[in-house]
């Protein structure tokens, strides 16, 4: 039968058949020493022996007259490409089948069948392919470079092996260091086979009748400090595996076997084994006590007689070329003499394995999975079942034995550490270099090594300096990054004078939005290249300089970076700062489109950004005026923009006469084209949406440090805080050192406008402290701060209003009482909540606007008190005085209408009239009128309201009339209603005005239309109302 398999199978089939009278028995050769002499032992029953081609030659079974052959065996192959030696079955030749048919006519006559066709017979060769043909021939080849025997592929051999056999063999010699390429001419004489050499190793490796592996491991044990460990397992390499694990009795065999298991190596089971057996041998003196101990542990006491006698001669090869006196042993140390303790060390563990990995430095594999390993040349094994490392194997491994079966097993192995792996293999590793780059904090371009042995990476990435490895690369990237991109910790003298005049021109770039004036980064690249041979690292710069003794060779010219040189002139129109509301503020320039910082960016303290108004940024700076002005023009709707053709010209045109004011840019514009052009463009038809973002100014609010708070290219921006949880935390710790409440005098020093503190988040804070009235008590003020300047000044009129009212208390409850109306003229506030109410009011407006004033001083907050206080009465009851000629208008007026109005119940068109007229008298006069307007509006007023009153009278009388005036003033009311529902919040203050001027020329006309011999204040007219309405429209 072909394998130990089979034969375990094939007994048991005819166990279950066998008659009575006959034994059926196994022959293998790994079966206990008992159980083979069982099979030539003479028995009374008839034998029926299954057995591998261990029975093919060289024994004589007594009693054989039968043979049955399968014609298969399993045949050692070994594999030169994956260094795998297979045991597959195989058809046996026919001297074999010859040999085996030979087992039953030793003694008598006997029978042969065979399993097989006689064709198959036939057709098999006549001889099994020789060993050489099959084997290894590393050690072949190493005996006969030493035996200077010539050529190998041109020697006479009788059967001449394959040439990748051969070239397999001078491979596995140069990976153990046995040979080597020859260097020199002179080394032609010395023992060379095929252009190589041998080596020191190889010549004692040479010397020792072992497998170059195994002679290799010696080696390298010596210098490890463990040849005697080494010995041992070499021995043990050398022969068939000691332990016995008989069918019927494998879970005892494995319990047995498990004493001498090390969780981490074979290798070190086996030195087990050998310690163990010894140990014993040195209690027990006979050798059937010997044999009894090998016989409960399951161990071949033949096998390891076997085993003592290899390691006595490798013992005695080792003294005789002095490497075991190296280990200051006895040159006959033998088993036994107490070389091996108890356990090994980790330090003894790694020796033995470095010594190991330098034999089968081929056979290592790094784990796929649990016990699937990936081993060298692309192999992929197993960890064998039989293993003590099966099911316990770490990420590496090396094994003694590859050998494909059923499937390709991993045999003898040991889990190892891959930091070993390269300085065994030093010669034999593949080193790549990924990802070459600058390193700043190391000053030197570096890369990740990669380090493979056999196909299998052992260092997936180790930082090294690329110089070494390759200038010339090394060189260029050091340039690029360090010394172009002044990626460096400490920039040289030459760097920091070259980047301040490439910096230079770059903001001019920047300001041209152009990048033609800078020459090109390969242009620079040349000329560090040019003057700088061989550095290539911050080091060998350093070096360079030394030796220069001074770096102006390094040094650029500003003529040396530029194409061309732009004119002051040109340059001029991008100013570094930009005057905004009386205030310069610094400008940075950016030519990055598609960035959130392209264009210009002017930085505005936040301590000023509610000074500046929003439409102040609208001009951009001189050098893209002309840009945002075509911008705006080509963004119009197109029936305004064909109007404007040729566009070019009229950007020159405006450019050239329109005057820059305080307004906004598209105010400006819509005027200035209407005057100049008679093009009338509403403001509504402007949109920033088409204009590119450089040609929008950006914002950039900034603390005391200069640190960007908000950045944006809304205007908006400029009157907008935000503050976030640490921040609002750090500025309430600051109000309450400042802030104080319950103050009923001004005994609290001078206020400052604005404070600045140093602060943790912030490195400086600036606050604005005000006076505040006190929300729940009207006699009290308190001290706060505020981070905005406008809010800080809204409360702090407020506050310094009340804290007088406080100073004037007697004085004002005088004033209150003289503050009233006569009573036969109280009824005239009866449309104004009454006389009370309206009384109140008054009082309010006039306190106002006498102790609402910015006082930022003890001495001025009383001098000013010491200035009013005699004014107070007098200027008290003139205010009432001026109001009461308006409220007799106002009351006769509305008396009037309503009187009308009863009379003319039935005519719904008239009684329609008179409720309008009555609901413009409550616009045009509401309840709070004293808090409105000032008291030179007091007399305009009354002239509005007698003209409603005349109106009211004439529309009895002609009511058709009536109606055609009201349509024509209506068209401009219309304009003014517009007007106020699509103004935005963001609507300049010019604006604003406007519209209420617009007011004010509207009831005007309505004075010139229903009331002309009141007479107007001003010229008004139609036409005139068209034209501010088409201003106001251009207007943002």
């Amino acid at each position: 039968m072909p394998t130990e398999q089979d034969i375990r199978e094939t007994c048991e089939l005819l166990e279950a058949q066998k008659p009575p009278g006959v034994r059926v028995m196994p022959l293998f050769a790994r079966l206990a020493a008992a159980e083979q002499n069982r099979v030539f032992a003479r028995l009374a029953q008839r034998k029926i022996i299954v057995a591998t081609n261990v029975a093919e030659t060289s024994i004589t079974i007594p009693g054989i007259k039968y043979v049955i052959d399968s014609g298969l065996a399993r045949i050692s192959r070994y594999s030169p490409r994956t260094r795998t030696t297979s045991l597959p079955v195989l058809p046996v030749s026919r001297s074999s089948a010859d040999q085996r048919q030979g087992r039953c006519g030793r003694v008598e006559n006997g029978v042969c069948l065979r399993l097989f066709a006689e064709d198959d017979f036939q057709s098999r060769p006549q001889y099994t392919a020789p060993e050489i043909l099959r084997a290894n021939l590393a050690e072949v080849i190493l005996r006969m470079i030493s035996l200077k025997l010539g050529d190998i592929a041109e020697f006479p051999f009788i059967d001449r092996p394959d040439l990748k056999s051969i070239k397999d063999g001078f491979n596995l010699l140069f990976e153990l260091g046995a040979i080597a390429k020859r260097q020199r001419a002179e080394d032609r004489g010395r023992k060379t086979n095929d252009g190589v050499v041998l080596t020191e190793k190889g010549r004692i490796m040479a010397r020792i009748p072992l497998d170059p592996r195994l002679s290799r491991m010696l080696i390298e044990a010596k210098k490890e400090g463990c040849i005697p460990e080494i010995a041992v397992i070499a021995a043990a390499l050398s022969i068939q595996d000691p332990r016995e694990r008989p069918a019927e009795k494998t879970r005892e065999a494995d319990r047995m076997h498990a004493v001498f298991d090390d969780p981490g190596s074979d290798f070190i089971t086996l030195l087990n084994i050998w310690h163990r057996y010894h140990d014993q041998r040195q209690k027990v003196k006979s050798n059937n006590q010997m044999k009894r101990f090998c016989r409960e542990h399951f161990i071949s006491f033949k096998r390891i007689r076997e085993w003592k006698d290899v390691y006595s001669q490798i013992v005695a090869l080792l003294a005789e070329h002095n490497l075991w006196n190296s280990q200051k042993r006895k040159a006959k140390a033998g088993p036994g003499d107490g070389l091996f303790g108890d356990r090994v060390s980790d330090e003894k563990y790694a020796a033995v394995h470095k010594s190991v990995l330098s034999g089968f430095l081929s056979n290592i594999a790094r784990q796929k999975e649990k016990n699937f390993y990936r081993a060298a040349k692309g192999r992929e094994v197993m960890i064998f079942p039989g293993s003590g490392l099966f099911d316990k194997t770490k990420t590496w491994i090396v094994a003694a034995e590859v050998v494909e079966t059923s499937r390709v097993f991993a045999r003898t192995v040991a889990n190892i550490n891959s930091d070993w792996l390269e300085d065994l293999g030093r010669n034999l590793c593949r080193y790549t270099y990924l990802n070459p780059h600058w390193e700043k904090n190391r000053g030197e371009v570096v890369a990740l090594e990669q380090v493979s042995l056999f196909g299998l990476i052992i260092v997936p990435e180790r930082k090294v300096s690329y110089g070494r490895v390759d200038p010339a690369e090394a060189s260029d990237i050091f340039i690029q990054s360090a010394l172009i991109n002044g990626d460096v910790k400490k920039p040289f003298a030459f760097m920091r004078h070259n980047q301040m005049l490439i910096d230079g021109i770059k903001d001019i770039e920047n300001r041209f939005r152009r990048r033609d004036i800078l020459i090109s980064e390969p242009e620079l690249f040349g000329f560090y290249k040019e003057r700088l041979p061989g550095v290539y690292d911050i080091r060998t710069l350093q070096k360079f300089l030394k030796k220069k003794k001074n770096d102006r060779f390094l040094r650029m010219k500003r003529e040396d970076l530029l194409l061309y040189d732009p004119d002051e002139a040109s340059i001029s129109q991008f100013p570094d700062r930009l005057k905004l509301a009386g205030h310069p503020f610094n400008c940075a320039y950016a030519f990055e489109p598609g960035r959130n910082n392209d264009g210009v960016t002017v930085k505005i303290p936040a301590a000023l950004a509610s000074s500046v108004p929003p439409e102040a940024v609208d001009w951009m700076v001189p050098g893209l005026y002309p840009q945002k002005v075509e911008g705006l023009i080509k963004g119009l709707p197109k029936t305004y923009r064909k109007q404007l053709v040729p566009v070019k010209d009229t950007v020159e045109l405006i450019c050239r006469e329109m005057p820059k004011t305080g307004s906004s840019l598209k105010s400006a514009l819509g005027s200035f084209i209407y005057q100049r052009l008679g093009v009338d463009i509403p403001a509504a038809a402007w949109s920033d949406e088409t204009l590119p973002d450089h040609l929008r100014m950006r914002i950039a609010i900034t603390d005391p440090d200069g640190k960007e708070l908000r950045v944006g290219r809304n205007p908006a921006i400029l009157h907008r805080t935000d503050a976030g949880g640490a921040v609002y935390d750090e500025f309430e710790a600051l109000r309450k050192k400042w802030e104080r409440d319950d103050l009923t005098a001004w005994d609290f020093g001078d206020l400052p406008d604005h404070i600045i503190e140093a602060g943790k988040i912030r490195a400086q804070w600036i606050a604005y402290p005000a006076l505040e009235k006190d929300p729940k008590m009207n006699n009290r003020v308190n001290l706060r701060l505020f981070q905005q300047a406008d809010k800080a000044r809204t409360a702090h009129l407020e506050g310094v209003l009340t804290l007088y009212t406080l100073h004037f208390a007697k004085d004002l409850k005088f004033l209150k009482r003289q503050l009233v109306l006569p009573p036969a003229q109280s009824s005239l506030a009866d449309y104004f909540g009454g006389a009370g109410k309206f009384q109140k009011r008054l009082y309010r407006n006039y306190i106002q606007r006498l102790f609402s004033r910015d006082i930022r001083s003890q001495t001025e907050f009383y001098a000013y008190a010491e200035e009013t206080k005699p004014q107070i009465l007098g200027s008290g009851r003139k205010q009432l005085t001026s109001t009461l000629p308006l409220l007799k208008a106002y009351h006769e007026t509305r008396s009037q209408i309503n009187r009308l109005q009863a009379g003319n119940r039935i005519n719904a068109k008239i009684k329609a009239l008179f409720e309008d007229l009555i609901g413009a008298l409550v616009r045009l006069v509401p309840e709070n009128f004293v808090e409105l307007y000032e008291q030179d509006r007091y007399v305009h007023l009354e002239r509005y309201i007698r003209a409603l009153m005349i109106r009211a009278q004439r529309a009895l009388l002609d009511f058709e009339k009536d109606q055609a005036k009201a349509t024509e003033v209506n068209k401009h009311g219309d304009g003014l209603n517009n007007l106020l529902q699509t103004l935005t919040s963001s609507a300049s203050d010019e604006k604003r005005q406007a519209i209420e001027d617009y007011f004010w020329m509207l009831e005007e006309y309505k004075v010139s239309v229903f009331a002309q011999e009141l007479k107007t204040a001003i010229p008004v007219s139609a036409k005139r109302l068209k034209e501010k309405l088409g201003q106001i429209e251009r207007m943002i």
